[in-house]
């Protein structure tokens, strides 16, 4: 029952009344069933009356039962149930205003994990991804709930609406093994951490996939194979918005590769590195557009803090390769004229961005809109024909994520 102790269904069955030999039958009932017949009965005890009508939110005796429905159910989601000892004392001790207020405390705990996840500050290190979904007042929206009854579509409401999170729930309901199991919770519990509502077009990079995916409308409209950092130079997970695309790139060589390799074959063999584009200017290092230029002929303009960007590459050969982790951390893209034509649609066509890049002249277009994009890491997901996968944990960030399968609903049993 509730997953709460004997000592206090005792305590309830004696408020109500109920005779000892009702209670101990009460183990062969499902669970369902018993707050079926339970619920007409405890409308008549005062602690869980209809609260009067001048108190907000205003519990009654079955919504009280939804809110433990829901807070039974959370393992379904991958969340662990939120304690109810205060609502438990307030039934007992009939006071309505404390059964409210503890109904209320409990409803907006268990909403947040829904919205927000459940994660310490510690699993969540690395994850740079702005959620907007802070600033959503949740009590506004559950007192609207309660006014019209409607707790179910106020929890439900409160999951990811990214249609990955629907594939991975519905397998982690049906998975049988522990470890697929805890990946699949680790990253329903990352669909949390990204906003509930998704501008209606964005970019969604996910790192551990070696994929990009464009989405119009709530829908992928196309993938892209991708390129992402070594292990030693992870990508990182954060999100930008890309304002144009680039054509015939600079590229401005980070310190860190001046310092690695082509400081180096600036200072010992300058012939070769002004024949690969490379010219000294102050203190930096840059590379003229061209085709050896290790941004290639396209680059997104998507300002950063990490100096991390989405561009083309001249080592194509590399996309053939099932583990793509080769970069120094930016997200080189396969196809990426075609992935440029593709976001600048109405803009520019393919012909008319082919001809810019001919002149070697360096070009910024604009994009129609400003566009957001998510860089991402999603160890389980759903593959381009819709079916489940999982793909390598090649940072090792999974275990970051302290997960206990959680123990299977207490009202399962008939």
């Amino acid at each position: 029952m509730w997953g709460i102790g004997a000592d206090f269904q005792r305590a309830v069955m004696k408020k109500l009344g109920w005779q000892s030999q009702v209670l101990a039958s009460f183990t062969g009932f499902a669970c369902t069933a018993f707050w079926a017949s339970f619920t007409p009965a405890l409308a008549q005890v005062p602690v869980a009356s209809r609260i009067a009508a001048d108190a907000a939110p205003g519990w009654t005796a079955a919504q009280v039962g939804k809110l433990r429905h829901w807070v039974e159910a959370a393992p379904d989601d991958a969340l662990p149930r939120p304690r109810s000892t205060e609502l438990d004392a307030a039934i007992v001790g009939g006071d309505a205003a404390s059964l409210d207020r503890a109904a209320t405390d409990l409803a907006l705990r268990l909403a947040s994990m829904h919205l927000l996840g459940h994660a310490t500050t510690a699993e969540r290190a690395g994850w740079r991804i702005e959620d907007p979904d802070r600033a959503i007042n949740l009590r506004t929206r559950l007192d609207a709930a309660l006014a019209s009854d409607d707790l179910d579509g106020y929890f439900a409401g409160l999951r990811p609406r990214h249609p990955d999170y629907a594939m991975l729930r519905r397998a982690y309901a049906s998975e049988t093994d522990a470890a697929r199991r805890a990946t699949l919770g680790r990253n329903m519990e990352r669909w949390r951490w990204m906003p509930h509502a998704p501008d209606d077009g964005y970019i969604l990079v996910n790192a551990a996939a070696f994929e990009a995916a464009l989405w119009r409308n709530g829908q992928e409209t196309r993938r892209w194979r991708v390129i992402v950092g070594k292990p030693s130079t992870p990508t990182p997970v954060f999100s930008a918005t890309v304002s144009a695309v680039t054509l015939n790139p600079w590229w401005n060589v980070p310190a860190s590769i001046v310092r690695e390799s082509v400081g180096a074959l600036v200072r010992r063999n300058p012939a070769l590195a002004r024949k690969r584009g490379y010219v000294w200017s102050g203190n930096s290092i840059r590379q003229r557009p061209g085709p050896g230029n290790s941004l290639g002929e396209m680059k997104l303009e998507m300002p950063n803090p990490y100096t991390v960007y989405m561009h083309d590459t001249p080592s194509k050969n590399l996309f053939a390769r099932d583990v793509r982790a080769f970069s120094h951390g930016c997200i080189r893209v396969d196809d990426a004229l075609g992935f440029a034509a593709t976001l600048l649609e109405g803009v520019r066509t393919r012909a008319q961005i082919d001809a810019i890049v001919a002149t070697r002249r360096t070009t910024a277009v604009p994009l129609p809109a400003r566009l957001p994009v998510y860089i991402t890491y999603f160890t389980a997901g759903t593959r381009a024909d819709g079916t489940l996968a999982f793909y390598p944990d090649i940072y090792a960030r999974d275990n970051r994520i302290g997960f206990e399968l959680p123990a299977a609903a207490a009202c399962t049993a008939n």
